[in-house]
């Protein structure tokens, strides 16, 4: 196992996770569980801690994390002129986060407010290092560690898609991509950037990725991120979005062999029973065990709790009928 993949978490007071813990995951980790049981917010957790290597990643992993739940209606409010993207509005991103603590592999990270006097002070510990600083002197600037991204149902933007396109390029790996592509739709020959958009060849002709639908979009960032992320960690919401189910086989034998060439360690969300039973197959098939089904759902105190599944029980559970989708 990698040296930077997650072994253990301890979440408290982050959004639905008030004292949760977890531990036994592997290269390849699949969640499962109920609506708004917390699936996207535990991985949300994983990445904000993962990111925070100094005071300026930290507020800049918190800040990109709201950006992207308010995603549909940030680009509202800026089509209608009600706002602007600026260091203003990523400060009330990130100070929502205050109270946050989050502990994996046991480094503790965590982020506070404390007002005083009518002065507010930011309060950051990551780790041994504990950083104090008045919210007057703060200088915001967003850092992305590059072997670390988070995938949102909608798979990346077009400039993120342009960006890491490089990671496939620098492995020489175009036409492995072209290959998933025309697996997943005969039709489309080619992938391009071209005059600074991404576009799909079709019939001879270059349409741009706009054209195509969200299943196109999400199955190509997940496969430039695979690359992008080698010796990192790769978060991917829904996976399963606009992927139908006869295509999941192919997205898995995928995400196996390419996370396990390139030590990428893998966290992905699932509604989908198709998608878990894929998994199940997959893994099987390639006799890979380095990968774990996550169960999240509440006791009966209404605590939030983690059943974390090597292969071997998974592939029992499944086996035996019993339900592996949360509760």
């Amino acid at each position: 196992m990698g040296e930077h993949f997650i072994k253990e978490i301890e979440i408290k007071d982050y959004k639905c996770f008030k004292n949760f813990k977890a531990d036994g995951f592997a290269r390849v980790n699949l969640i499962g569980g109920k609506n708004n049981v917390g699936k996207t917010a535990f991985m949300e957790a994983c990445y904000i801690h993962l990111e925070a290597e100094d005071v300026m990643s930290f507020a800049g992993a918190m800040a990109e994390i709201k950006t992207m739940r308010e995603n549909i209606n940030l680009l509202d409010a800026l089509a209608l002129k009600k706002i602007e993207f600026n260091k203003e509005l990523y400060i009330e991103y990130f100070e929502k986060f205050s109270g946050l603590n989050i502990s994996i592999n046991s480094v503790e990270k965590s982020f506070c407010i404390y007002i005083k006097d009518g002065l507010k002070e930011y309060e950051f510990l990551i780790g041994e290092k504990n950083v104090k600083i008045n919210a007057n002197d703060f200088s915001f600037s967003s850092i992305k560690y590059k072997n670390i991204n988070f995938i949102d149902n909608f798979g990346l933007s077009n400039a993120n898609i342009i960006s890491d396109f490089s990671a496939i390029q620098a492995k020489e790996k175009e036409n492995f991509l072209n290959d998933i592509i025309n697996k997943f739709d005969n039709k489309i020959e080619s992938f391009k950037i071209m005059i600074d958009k991404p576009k799909c060849k079709m019939d001879g002709e270059y349409y741009e990725l706009t054209e195509f639908g969200d299943g196109l979009r999400h199955l190509i960032s997940i496969v430039i991120e695979l690359f992008r992320c080698e010796n990192g960690n790769l978060f991917i919401d829904e996976i399963d979005n606009g992927i139908h189910y006869t295509q999941l086989d192919d997205i898995w034998k995928i995400i196996l062999e390419v996370s396990k060439t390139l030590n990428v360690q893998v966290f992905a969300t699932t509604h989908s029973k198709e998608c878990i039973e894929s998994y199940a197959r997959v893994s099987n098939e390639l006799k890979d065990d380095d990968i774990s089904l996550i169960e999240l759902g509440k006791d009966k105190q209404d605590n939030l709790k983690a059943i974390v599944m090597n292969n071997q029980r998974f592939q029992r559970e499944l086996k035996n009928g019993n339900g592996v989708r949360g509760w």
